[in-house]
């Protein structure tokens, strides 16, 4: 396995165990991908892996048209899901799929999520969303991409979300911060509140350099 190979799977294992440590999806609810450096391919996690106990041997490679050419015999019956993202996103080098109770929570209640603080805006700022299509479907897989144009969080509903980066610890925090900002956005609903959101002349202005 090259340098860059591990590397990129070492930090999503590393990313693997921070989610399920921080609640955003128990056991093998979810699935991370990365494109491997300096090759077309990606890795993807292995069907039924968990995401705290990953190791080397839990990823599969796959090409961009999908064929296995290294790793785990099964990848993650989504891999069609980061497959078609970064069909569509060239500058996506990953992926963090992940079921967050918050997320799914505002979703199910007809809200959009409301991106608050000004990291929910820097990081995010807006998030797609699809309605539900079966798992493991290119149906699915396809939306996700076409709603992935637009945004760099995409919400499944009754499904969970997927968070896109640069790097696996910019898709990392845009995960994050999504669920943050809809654990924000849930609490604001309790309280009954349906306004409170970030002041719109500001948004385009977040940082003064």
């Amino acid at each position: 396995m090259t340098d860059a190979r591990a590397e990129t799977i070492a930090q999503l294992v590393d990313a693997g165990r921070h989610v399920v440590d921080r609640g955003l999806v128990q056991a093998s609810g979810g699935n991370l991908s990365a494109r491997v450096p300096g090759t077309d391919r990606f890795v993807v996690t292995a069907t039924g892996t968990w995401l705290d106990r990953l190791t080397e041997g839990d990823f599969t490679e796959l090409t961009p048209e999908g064929e296995r050419v290294a790793g785990a015999e099964r990848p993650s019956v989504e891999w069609r899901l980061h497959q078609r993202t970064y069909a569509v996103r060239p500058d996506v080098a990953a992926i963090v799929h992940l079921h967050p109770q918050h997320v799914l929570l505002v979703d199910l209640l007809g809200a959009p999520i409301r991106f608050t603080t000004l990291d929910h805006q820097y990081y995010l700022g807006s998030a797609g969303r699809v309605p539900f299509i079966p798992s493991g479907s290119t149906e699915l897989a396809d939306a996700a991409a076409e709603a992935a144009r637009e945004h760099d969080a995409v919400v499944l509903a009754h499904h969970g979300c997927s968070a896109l980066g640069d790097t696996v610890a910019m898709a990392l925090r845009r995960a994050l911060n999504l669920e943050e900002a809809a654990a924000m956005t849930y609490r604001l609903l309790v309280a009954g509140d349906t306004t409170a959101d970030f002041p719109p002349e500001w948004r385009d202005r977040i940082i003064d350099v």
